[in-house]
């Protein structure tokens, strides 16, 4: 299988130690009500004593970084984007696209704007000629999503807040 950098590797026979927390699945109707949703949950963590950088919020792209602003904006907290130098800052949670995620952890991840045609992104799939070519860019999209998916370590909320992403469907199996 190959990551989003390109890079294969074999997982025939691996057993995982780790067992993450199992997903909270939100499919919701509209943009607004996705915001109102993880912005309850992200308060109900900070109740529970998770501080602010202890939770990362992840999108599929930059196009949809003004959802979880104003996710984190209804929690009544403030955030901080990442980049390439991967710096949490105190008091504040982080948010970032689902290519930053690879390496990172926290207490809990919110993977927001799951909807159809931003996971697997319609314009990638615009782009591809041949069946093989498709199947690879759904297996390298997939691989996004799990990813981001696997920086929880103890909550995980993934969400979307229009027609859902037919890959949250993997997650009711």
């Amino acid at each position: 299988m190959a990551d989003v950098d390109g890079n294969t590797e074999e997982r025939r026979g691996t057993v995982s130690v780790f067992n993450g927390p199992s997903p909270e699945i939100r499919k919701l109707d509209n943009q607004k009500m996705e915001i109102q949703t993880v912005g309850r949950w992200l308060v109900t963590r900070m109740e529970e004593g998770v501080q602010p950088h202890e939770i990362g919020i992840f999108v599929r792209s930059e196009k949809e970084l003004e959802r979880a602003h104003a996710a984190v904006e209804a929690a009544g907290c403030f955030f901080a984007i990442l980049d390439e130098h991967m710096e949490t800052k105190m008091g504040r949670i982080p948010i970032a696209t689902m290519h930053l995620a690879k390496g990172l952890e926290f207490r809990a991840v919110v993977v927001m704007a799951c909807d159809d045609e931003i996971i697997p992104l319609q314009e990638r799939i615009e782009t591809v000629s041949d069946d093989a070519d498709l199947a690879e860019v759904y297996n390298t999209e997939r691989h996004l999503l799990y990813v981001a998916c696997t920086r929880a370590r103890d909550h995980l909320l993934v969400t979307s807040g229009d027609v859902p992403s037919e890959f949250l469907d993997d997650f009711e199996e």
